[in-house]
C-alpha cells in the first residue's frame, strides 16, 4: 500500500500500532522503520533487512522532545550540548547516552542510542500523525545499495511494507553519525 498523504491517520496509525513496517523518504535515502516500542515490529524489520540485532538502529523524530524518553538528557556532556542541538533539524545523527527506558532491540549492544531530528517533511508528518519517533534504517537488505526511490524500495520489499510517498532530498549522502562524548565522526 502506498500512502499519498501520510496525514491519513485512519490508515497509517492502525498499521503502525499493529507493527507494520513503513518505507519513507529521508534526507539521504529511503528509510524503513516502525514503532520503536514494538519489539516484534523491530525484530521483523531486522529480519527483513537481514541486519544483526546487536548493531542497533537509529531513531528519527520531528523534535528532540519526542526522543526524550529514549535519551538520558542529563548525561549529555555540557560542552557538547550546543553542537548537538544546533545541528538539528538536519542531517546529523548523534550517539547520545541512552535512558533506562531505551529498549535493547533499538540500542543493540551499545550503551548509547543513535538519534536524529529530521527536517524532512514526510518524516515530520509521520511523527506528528503517529505521536512517536520512528525506527530509521536504510531501505535495503544488508549489503545491498540503499533505495533512493519508492520504486527501488519496492524492488526489495514488494508488498511486505507500507510506502509513504515522497522524495529523498539529498540522494545518496547518508547522515553523518557523531559521538556526543568525543565529537568523533563515526560515519560521514
Amino acid at each position: 500500500m502506498t500512502l499519498e498523504n501520510v496525514q491519513s491517520a485512519d490508515l497509517i496509525r492502525p498499521a503502525f500500532e499493529q507493527g507494520d513496517l513503513i518505507v519513507y523518504p529521508t534526507e539521504a535515502v529511503m528509510g524503513i522503520g516502525c514503532d520503536p516500542d514494538n519489539e516484534t515490529a523491530v525484530l521483523n524489520l531486522l529480519s527483513l533487512k537481514q541486519r544483526p540485532r546487536e548493531k542497533g538502529v537509529i531513531l528519527i523524530a520531528d523534535s528532540y522532545s519526542r526522543l526524550l524518553r529514549y535519551v538520558d538528557d542529563k548525561a549529555i556532556p555540557s560542552h557538547r550540548r550546543t553542537e548537538v542541538f544546533s545541528s538539528w533539524p538536519g542531517h546529523i545523527t548523534w550517539l547520545l547516552p541512552k535512558s533506562m527506558d531505551a529498549p535493547n532491540w533499538i540500542t543493540g549492544e551499545h550503551d548509547k542510542i543513535a538519534v536524529r531530528v529530521t527536517a524532512h517533511p514526510v518524516v515530520i508528518s509521520l511523527c506528528q500523525t503517529l505521536g512517536k519517533p520512528l525506527v530509521s534504517t536504510s531501505a535495503n537488505p544488508s549489503g545491498a545499495s540503499p533505495a533512493l526511490t519508492t520504486e527501488e524500495a519496492k524492488q526489495y520489499f514488494g508488498d511486505r511494507v507500507i510506502y509513504a510517498s515522497g522524495e529523498v532530498t539529498c540522494p545518496g549522502k547518508p547522515s553523518v553519525i557523531k559521538d556526543c562524548e568525543t565529537g568523533q565522526v563515526i560515519r560521514g
